[in-house]
C-alpha cells in the first residue's frame, strides 16, 4: 500500500486495517512522517514532531499485533494533537514563547484514554497563543495556513488541527473549544469537528482558557471518525471534578444514517443575519439534503440571543483575564499583539457583569431549551457567516481595530453554544466564492451527541464534501499545500 493510499484513509478505515493486520503501525507512521516532511512547512501546522518516541510506539504496537492479542480500537494509529494537551515528557507551549521549554510529567486524561485504546502521538500542532483567537494568527510560532489557500486564515484556536487533518497529515486530532475553537478551524479547512456537551469530556491536563466554557473534542475527516474519537475520550474523570458521570454511548454504533422523522429547526434570526450569498446557498443545500433523507424542517425563533451573545463574551473574557493575570503583570511584552489585544481590555470588565452572566446562565439555558427543543430535535446554522478573509486582512498587528473586529465576530455563531453548554458539530457542506470550505453546525440538546453525529453522518452518506482533499482535488482553487507537494 502506498503512502498516499495510507494517509488518505479516514480514521476508522486505518483503525480497521490495523485491526485486520492488513497494515503495520510502522507503515502508517512512515506514511504520516513522509507527508509531514513534504508539506508540513507549507502549512506551518506543526509545533513539534517527536519521531524517536513515535517509532518506539509503532514498533511496540506491531509486536503486540503479531501476538494476536485483543487490540484496542485505535491500536497502532499515530495521531497529532493541539499543543495544549499535557503529554508526558513532550513539549507543551500553548502556542506561546513564554512556555517553549515547558514539559509535563503526566498525560492529559484525553491523551491517556486514546493511549489505552492503542493510539500514540507523533506530533503537537500549532495553535493561537493561549487559544486566544479564532483566526489562527500567531506571530511567535507563525500563522497556520488554511489547507485550501495559504493566504487565508485557518480558523482558531485549534488552527493546526484543522489544517493538518484536512491535509491528511493526521487522521484525527484533539482540539479545544471555548468560543468555537474546534468548529471554526473545522469549517475553515473542510473537516468535521464536534464540541461536546459541557462536562462530557475531561479537561484534566489541558490549559484553561475559560474554565466554565472550555471543552475538549475531536477534529477528523468524517462524522464517523469523530464518533469513534468521542466514544474513547468521553466520560467521568476523578481528576476533573467537573466532568459528568452521565453514561457514555457508543457513538459510532449510533450512526445509522436514518434521520426519518428528525425535526430540524432553522433559526429565524441572528444565525443567518448578514450571511454572505455563498454561505446562504450552501446552507440551503445542506438543509435540502437532510430533508431529502426524511427529516422535517421548520423555522424557529431563538430566544434571548442578545443576552446569550453578550453573556458568553463576558464569561470568556473575564475568565481568560483571570487565567493569565500573572502573565499580563509580568510578561506582557513577551505575548503576541493578538493576545494582548484580547486580554488587557478584559481587565476593565466589572465583576458584577461577570457574576450576572454566570447567574443568568442556567435560566437562559432552560428558556432556550424549552422554546427551541420542545419544537425541534436539532438546530442548524452556518458555522461562520462570512467568507474567510486573508491572514493579512485579519491581522490586528497590521490592521488594528478593523481586523480586531472581524476576529471578534468570527465566533458569533459558535460562542452561543459554549455559553449554553450544548453539543454542536461542524460539517463541511460546500465552498465559497474564493474556493474555501463552508461549514454548517448541527446543535442538539445536552448529551445528544449521538443524535447530532447521526445527522452529520446522514449528510455525509449523501454528499462528498468531507472527502474533498486540498492535496489532490480540483476544488482547490488557491495557491496552497497542493503546490508544495510538487516541489
Amino acid at each position: 500500500m502506498s503512502h498516499e493510499q495510507i494517509t488518505s484513509m479516514t480514521l476508522t478505515q486505518v483503525a480497521d486495517a490495523l485491526q485486520r493486520r492488513d497494515i503495520k503501525s510502522s507503515e502508517v507512521l512512515d506514511a504520516c512522517l513522509s507527508l509531514q516532511q513534504r508539506v508540513g512547512a507549507s502549512l506551518n501546522a506543526f509545533a513539534w514532531v517527536d519521531t524517536e518516541h513515535a517509532w518506539e510506539a509503532a514498533r511496540r504496537c506491531d509486536a503486540i499485533a503479531e501476538k494476536r492479542t485483543p487490540l484496542g480500537r485505535l491500536h497502532g494509529v499515530p495521531l497529532a494533537h493541539k499543543d495544549i494537551f499535557a503529554q508526558r515528557g513532550r513539549p507543551c507551549a500553548f502556542g506561546s514563547a513564554l512556555y517553549s521549554s515547558q514539559r509535563f510529567a503526566f498525560d492529559a486524561t484525553a491523551i491517556s484514554l486514546l493511549s489505552q485504546q492503542g493510539a500514540y502521538s507523533f506530533a503537537g500542532l500549532n495553535m493561537a497563543e493561549f487559544a486566544q483567537n479564532g483566526t489562527g494568527h500567531n506571530s511567535h510560532t507563525g500563522d497556520v495556513h488554511n489547507a485550501w489557500g495559504a493566504r487565508y486564515i485557518s480558523g482558531g484556536s485549534s488552527s493546526g488541527s484543522g489544517a493538518a487533518v484536512a491535509s491528511n497529515l493526521t487522521f484525527a486530532s484533539l482540539g479545544t473549544d471555548t468560543g468555537g475553537s474546534i468548529r471554526l478551524p473545522a469549517s475553515a479547512n473542510g473537516v468535521t469537528g464536534i464540541k461536546p456537551t459541557q462536562t462530557r469530556v475531561s479537561r484534566h491536563g489541558v490549559m484553561p482558557l475559560s474554565f466554565s466554557m472550555d471543552n475538549v473534542g475531536p477534529l477528523a475527516r468524517s462524522a464517523r471518525d469523530c464518533a469513534l474519537m468521542l466514544s474513547v475520550i468521553a466520560g467521568v474523570d476523578e481528576a476533573d471534578k467537573s466532568s459528568s458521570n452521565m453514561p457514555v454511548s457508543d457513538y459510532e454504533a449510533m450512526l445509522s444514517g436514518d434521520v426519518r422523522g428528525l425535526k430540524i429547526g432553522v433559526p429565524r434570526s441572528f444565525f443567518f443575519d448578514g450571511a454572505s450569498a455563498a454561505i446562504l446557498a450552501a446552507s440551503e443545500d445542506f438543509i435540502a439534503v437532510l430533508k431529502s433523507r426524511g427529516a422535517s424542517v421548520r423555522a424557529v425563533d431563538v430566544p434571548l440571543m442578545d443576552a446569550i451573545h453578550t453573556y458568553g463574551s463576558l464569561v470568556i473574557r473575564s475568565e481568560g483575564a483571570s487565567v493569565h493575570a500573572e502573565n499580563m503583570r509580568l510578561s506582557a511584552g513577551a505575548m503576541t499583539a493578538h493576545t494582548n489585544a484580547k486580554l488587557f481590555a478584559n481587565l476593565a470588565i466589572p465583576a458584577t457583569y461577570y457574576i450576572e452572566a454566570l447567574r443568568r446562565r442556567g435560566p437562559i439555558l432552560k428558556t432556550f431549551s424549552r422554546e427551541v427543543f420542545s419544537k425541534v430535535d436539532v438546530l442548524v446554522a452556518p458555522t461562520v457567516k462570512f467568507e474567510l478573509p486573508t491572514r493579512e486582512e485579519s491581522d490586528v498587528e497590521l490592521n488594528g481595530n478593523d481586523a480586531g473586529q472581524f476576529a471578534a465576530n468570527i465566533s458569533d455563531n459558535t460562542r452561543p453554544f459554549n455559553y449554553l453548554g450544548l453539543p454542536a458539530v461542524s460539517v463541511p457542506c460546500g465552498f465559497d466564492s474564493r474556493g474555501l470550505p463552508v461549514g454548517m453546525q448541527i446543535v442538539g440538546r445536552p448529551f445528544s451527541e449521538g443524535t447530532i453525529l447521526n445527522a452529520a453522518h446522514a449528510f455525509q452518506l449523501t454528499t462528498e464534501w468531507h472527502l474533498k482533499s486540498p492535496l489532490a482535488d480540483s476544488f482547490c482553487k488557491n495557491p496552497s499545500v497542493a503546490l508544495a507537494t510538487n516541489s
